[in-house]
């Protein structure tokens, strides 16, 4: 399964790290990554693979808002079929 995982907050060294080594801990590909910083506020998007068996969505959804509370920032994940109807003009 494909989804969407947006990550914005203040900038700090580490954040890609960290995000990417949550996602790896729990068999979570990344495909594609954008990222940026606006003044003092970082702002990322990924295109992630995560297999079926593993972790499930809503237990990674919840593992992933948690990091980002205790960190400052708001992770979110979004199945990419869901994003993608979102976005549909």
């Amino acid at each position: 399964m494909r989804a969407i995982v947006t990550v914005i907050g203040k900038d700090r060294v580490g954040i890609i790290a960290d995000v990417c080594s949550l996602l790896a801990k729990n068999g979570v590909n990344v495909l594609d990554i954008s990222q940026t910083v606006m003044q003092e506020y970082f702002t990322m998007i990924m295109l992630v693979e995560k297999p079926d068996e593993g972790l499930a969505f809503d237990e990674l959804s919840r593992l992933l808002d948690d990091a980002g509370r205790e960190q400052g920032l708001s992770i979110r994940i979004q199945r990419e079929e869901i994003f993608d109807a979102m976005h549909r003009i």
